[in-house]
Parts: C-alpha cells; sequence; structure tokens
C-alpha cells in the first residue's frame, strides 16, 4: 500500500510540529504540502531529515511556497507547472517520481484578488495543468495531481453561505476548468470513494466558521487512470483543524494498492 497526503500547512514555521506529529502518526510514503510561506533556504528540512523524510521544496519568501516530504527514492521533475510564467515568479508547482508514480504539488491561485488579471492568472495555471495532464495521459504515466486548488467543484463542497456566489472558487468558469481535468480521464479521489456528503478540507479564521462547519472542500487529489484502478481510501483528517493554532486547511490523505496488487 502507498499513502499520499495534501495539505496546506499556511506557514510551515508555524506549523511545523503540527506537521511533525502528524508524520510521525501516520507515516505517510509522500507529504504534499502547500502556502509553506518561507524561502527554500530557510525551509527546516534538517527537521523532516530527523523524521526520516526528504524536502524537495520550491519557496518563496512570504508567500505561496511548496514542498513535498518523501521517505521514498525519488527524482526531481518540475519545479514549475509547465506552461504558467508570472512575473515575478510565483512558488506554486513541484512535481516529483518516487514509487513508480508521478507526484505533482500544485497551489493553485486563488483568483479573488487582483482584478481581472488575477482571475485569468487563475485560468490560465489550469489550463496549463489540463495540458500537462493531457500530457502525462498520452505518454501513458501513472500520476497524481494534488494540492490546493482553491476550487470547489460542486454546491455541496462550499457550505451554504461560506462564500458569494461571485467567488473565483465557485464561478462557472472555475468549476468548468475542474470538469476539463476530470473529462481528461483523472478521478477525483475523494468523491470517487465518496460520491455524496459534506467532506471539508478549509474553514476559514474568520466567523466562527470552524463552530459553524461552515467549511469548503477546495484541497483535492486527482488520479490518472491507472492509479485510480488501485485506489483504497481517500479522507480529510478533519481532527487536525481542530487543534491549538491549527492551519485553516486539513490534510487530504489518499491510501492507493501496491502496483502488483
Amino acid at each position: 500500500m502507498m499513502k499520499f497526503v495534501t495539505w496546506n500547512v499556511n506557514s510551515i514555521r508555524q506549523r511545523l510540529d503540527h506537521v511533525l506529529d502528524y508524520l510521525a502518526r501516520e507515516q505517510p510514503d509522500v507529504l504534499a504540502l502547500q502556502e509553506i510561506k518561507c524561502a527554500t533556504e530557510i525551509f527546516p528540512a534538517e527537521a523532516f531529515r530527523e523524521a526520516g523524510y526528504n524536502s524537495i521544496v520550491v519557496g518563496q519568501k512570504s508567500y505561496n511556497g511548496v514542498a513535498i516530504l518523501t521517505r521514498l527514492p525519488h527524482e526531481v521533475i518540475h519545479t514549475a507547472l509547465p506552461g504558467w510564467e508570472t512575473d515575478p515568479p510565483q512558488a506554486r508547482y513541484v512535481e516529483i517520481r518516487a514509487g513508480g508514480v508521478i507526484f505533482g504539488n500544485l497551489y493553485l491561485p486563488n483568483g479573488n484578488s487582483g482584478g481581472s488579471a488575477g482571475y485569468d492568472s487563475k485560468l490560465a495555471f489550469m489550463d496549463a495543468l489540463a495540458l500537462h495532464a493531457h500530457a502525462m495521459l498520452a505518454a501513458g504515466q501513472d500520476f497524481v495531481l494534488l494540492g490546493d486548488y482553491n476550487v470547489c467543484p460542486t454546491d455541496e463542497d462550499c457550505a451554504p453561505g461560506a462564500l458569494s456566489p461571485d467567488d473565483a472558487l465557485l464561478r462557472p468558469a472555475t468549476r468548468a476548468a475542474f470538469r476539463r481535468l476530470l473529462w481528461l480521464g483523472l478521478t477525483d479521489a475523494l468523491r470517487a470513494l465518496h460520491p455524496t456528503g459534506r467532506f471539508y478540507t478549509f474553514w476559514d479564521y474568520q466567523a466562527a466558521a470552524w463552530q459553524r462547519d461552515s467549511g469548503l472542500r477546495i484541497d483535492h487529489a486527482l488520479l490518472s487512470p491507472r492509479l485510480a484502478e488501485r485506489l483504497l481510501s481517500a479522507l480529510p483528517a478533519r481532527d487536525e483543524r481542530g487543534k491549538a493554532q491549527p492551519s485553516d486547511h486539513v490534510p487530504l490523505a489518499v491510501t492507493v494498492a501496491d502496483a502488483a496488487g
């Protein structure tokens, strides 16, 4: 069995103890982190090395930033999403191969800031992601694209009243771009096993969102076809949100059977 997890930690330096505790308890093979909010050179790689994990980091001072922690032998494939560029650059994608699977870790732009240009950048990222996924499918590769998509795919993925109808996470063009990934042949791991029901991965710090269970499902793991055939489980670790000084996101953990069956 292979276990991989995505988690927007909203500052790795503030959430280091939470992440180390999670690794010790859950022992994932791969942990994809988003919004680490630190430059690559000050990422706490040594703490994770002591815990048995190597770190592949694409950092950025104070904002964004992605990292993959793995205890598997690996190779780095990309440190940016092919086909998506900004000026200045934004640290929003890293990709490795480990255990016979390509792991693409993404932090998709929110799209609510920067006016129309900010939203256009969100859609451009999703276009580039779809093209990259198509290329990997055409090459017959086994992969997962996991991370903070900043997309509520359906109304059920957004608590009533949690967002305004014109929010960038809900707009028709946003949802259409997400469906494009599914129509390519990718599988939403959580919905494959839990077609209905509220499985939120994010609760805002404001307006007692956690206490009222006013959440969003915006963290996703999309699996290529052969990997989807091996899918065993997919669930958010809801309890993490109730801890002291938590991230506003919780881990989404996915397990798949070994390739040998």
